[in-house]
C-alpha cells in the first residue's frame, strides 16, 4: 500500500457508496494528490486484484470488507500527520462569504441508530442553544440518504454539524493564518473556560483526537449546558499578535452570523488555558465541532463520527430554531 491506494481506499470508505475515477479524482486533489482520471483507473485495478475494492461495471467501484481490514492496519507512519495535512487542505477550500453566508463548510457527519432518533433529537436541542456548538445550522438525513458526498448506511440517521475547521478557512480568507496545535477536553467552570485538561496534538496523530476523546467518555457537556461547568471538546489555536484585533472583529462578525465557534482569545506571549504559546503568538480556544455528539454519547446513544467528512454549501443548512420546532 502507497499514499495514492491508501487515499483511494478512504475515499470509498467515507463514501459507502459506488464511485467512479471522475468523482475519485476530484476528491482526491483535496487530499493533495492530483491525478487524471486514467491513472486513477490503473490504481483501482491494482486494488481489484488485491480485493480490496469491487467492481460495479461502468458505475465504479465500491470497497470491500478485505479494503476496510487493510485500510485499518496500513501506513500507520503515513497516517501520522495526515490529520494536520486534512486540516490545511481544507482550510484552503472553505469558500464561506461572511457577508452573504453562502459558500462550502467543512462539515463532520455522525451516525446514530433510527430506532433513536425521538430521543437524540431531545438531547440535542439544548446544545444547540449553547456556546458549545460552531454554528446554529445542521443537517440530518436517514438511510440511503446523502449529505454531500457522504452516504448515509440504511438503519441509522446522519446528523451532519459544521466542523471547527471552517474557522481557519475564515480567518485565513480575511489574511490571518492559524496554526492548530492540539483537539482536548476543556473544563468549563460557571460557564467560563478554565482550563484544558487533555491534549493530543493534530501534528502527532492519525485520528481526529475530538473522535479519541468521544468513545473515552472523557466529556461532560451535557453538564456544560445544564449546570455551567463540566467539559467540552475544544482546540487550542495560534494566530499572530499582529493579527490579535483583526481576529477579534472577525470572531464578533462570526457570532452575529450564529457562529459561535470562537469560545476565547488569550494574551499576546502569555500561556492560554494552562497551555504555553508561541514566541509572538496568541492562542485561541475553539469550540470541537462534535460536542452535539458526545452528548449523544455521555446519554449512552451509541454513535459513529467521521470528522471533516465533506464540504457543503452553507445556506443548504438547517437553522437549529427551524429545526427543533418543526
Amino acid at each position: 500500500m502507497n499514499k495514492t491506494l491508501h487515499a483511494i481506499l478512504k475515499i470509498l470508505d467515507r463514501s459507502n457508496v459506488i464511485m467512479g475515477s471522475r468523482e475519485l479524482s476530484r476528491q482526491l486533489k483535496m487530499h493533495g494528490i492530483d491525478l487524471t482520471e486514467r491513472t486513477v483507473r490503473y490504481y483501482l485495478k491494482m486494488l481489484d486484484k488485491k480485493g480490496f475494492t469491487k467492481v460495479f461495471g461502468k458505475e465504479g467501484r465500491r470497497i470491500t470488507a478485505k479494503g476496510r481490514e487493510e485500510l485499518g492496519n496500513s501506513l500507520v507512519s503515513d497516517k501520522i500527520g495526515f490529520v494536520i495535512s486534512r486540516i490545511e487542505t481544507l482550510s484552503y477550500l472553505t469558500t464561506l462569504d461572511m457577508d452573504t453566508m453562502k459558500g462550502e463548510v467543512i462539515l463532520n457527519i455522525s451516525y446514530f441508530p433510527k430506532k433513536h432518533l425521538k430521543e437524540a433529537m431531545r438531547l440535542l436541542k439544548p446544545i444547540f442553544l449553547s456556546p458549545y456548538v460552531m454554528s446554529d445550522r445542521l443537517i440530518l438525513a436517514h438511510g440511503g440518504e446523502r449529505i454531500g458526498d457522504v452516504a448515509v448506511p440504511e438503519g441509522m440517521v446522519g446528523l451532519g454539524t459544521v466542523c471547527s475547521v471552517t474557522i481557519n478557512g475564515i480567518f485565513l480568507k480575511a489574511g490571518i493564518p492559524v496554526a492548530s496545535r492540539f483537539g482536548g477536553v476543556l473544563e468549563i467552570a460557571d460557564g467560563t473556560p478554565s482550563r484544558f485538561l487533555s491534549l493530543i496534538s493534530y501534528e502527532g496523530s492519525s485520528l481526529d483526537p475530538l473522535e479519541v476523546f468521544i468513545k473515552s467518555r472523557m466529556t461532560a457537556a451535557s453538564d456544560a449546558v445544564k449546570k455551567r461547568s463540566g467539559r467540552v471538546l475544544a482546540s487550542f489555536r495560534e494566530i499572530p499578535v499582529v493579527c490579535l484585533e483583526e481576529a477579534r472583529q472577525v470572531a464578533k462578525d462570526m457570532t452575529n452570523k450564529g457562529m459561535r465557534g470562537i469560545l476565547l482569545m488569550g494574551q499576546p506571549n502569555k500561556p492560554f488555558l494552562e497551555v504555553p504559546v508561541g514566541i509572538d503568538k496568541v492562542g485561541i480556544a475553539v469550540v470541537g465541532g462534535l460536542n452535539p455528539i458526545a452528548v449523544l454519547e455521555e446519554c449512552g446513544i451509541q454513535t459513529e463520527s467521521k470528522a471533516m467528512s465533506t464540504l457543503i454549501e452553507y445556506s443548504s443548512l438547517i437553522p437549529s430554531g427551524d429545526f427543533f420546532s418543526a
